[in-house]
């Protein structure tokens, strides 16, 4: 076993790597009150905090100390914390990847005179694990469809990428929706070969031109903060479109497990 972080792996920077223990769900965080004279703790439920990720590593023996040195300096400059999250792809997990950091002290235990032996502890702010490779899903005409999601095992929060032709006029829009839940296009300046994209995780929208390049702020041409998620297995998509011309929508899944 071994692992990937910040696309170098650990076997060409001389570790050998395990995981000793897999969290089933990242920590949590429990919402409670006390209420006078009731026993116990009134409980408002529940959500997923950090999730954290232990990897017990050992080196490869070198030919001295110094050498021994060199080498966990190399680590070191690798795993710099300072430099931010990073992807995290384990071995023993290759189908998902996590944004991770060290976030304590690495202390390296002298097993021979050239060789030793030390945990990494990972922190994810984000808990979940993300599909490496993703789900995409296409639809090309308006009306109702049902797209399927079979990766990850809880709900995604999906980009939508909206290609048409929307003039800022009263009436004219562009209505998604996801299991119920609507994205409506309003008030929108959407040009032929210009992108709409949601992006529901951050919580943004924006237009892009062919490029790729992001041309203006689109929150305003929401007419609601709506931000609908993919279910695993079958969702339902209806696309509508109002004094204006839909070409087709591309939603990437963004598949991930708890």
């Amino acid at each position: 076993m071994g692992f990937s972080y910040n696309d170098i792996t650990s076997k060409s920077m001389g570790l050998k790597a395990r995981l000793t223990s897999w969290q089933v769900s990242g920590r949590l965080r429990n919402f409670t009150t006390t209420v006078p004279g009731k026993y116990g703790v009134t409980d408002f439920g529940a959500d997923f905090d950090y999730r954290e990720i232990v990897v017990s590593c050992s080196i490869f023996p070198r030919h001295s100390f110094p050498a021994l040195v060199s080498t966990l300096d190399d680590i070191a400059a690798w795993l710099d914390p300072v430099g931010g999250l990073k992807q995290l792809i384990l071995d023993d997990v290759p189908d998902r990847y996590f944004m991770a950091r060290l976030n304590a002290a690495v202390e390296c235990e002298r097993l021979l005179r050239s060789s030793g032996s030390f945990e990494l502890t990972f922190f994810c702010p984000d808990p979940f694990g993300y599909a490496i490779e993703d789900e995409t899903f296409s639809i090309t005409a308006e009306g109702s469809h049902t797209i399927t999601r079979h990766t990850g095992n809880m709900e995604s929060n999906p980009i939508y990428r909206i290609e048409g032709v929307v003039t800022s006029e009263a009436g004219n829009s562009i209505s998604i929706t996801t299991n119920g839940q609507e994205l409506k296009i309003v008030n929108a300046t959407l040009a032929s070969g210009e992108t709409l994209v949601v992006d529901t995780d951050r919580m943004t929208a924006y237009v892009e031109d062919a490029d790729g390049m992001i041309l203006r702020n689109a929150l305003p041409y929401l007419e609601e903060l709506n931000f609908p998620t993919l279910a695993v297995g079958s969702n339902t998509v209806s696309v509508t479109a109002a004094n204006a011309t839909f070409t087709g929508l591309e939603i990437q899944a963004r598949s991930r497990w708890r």
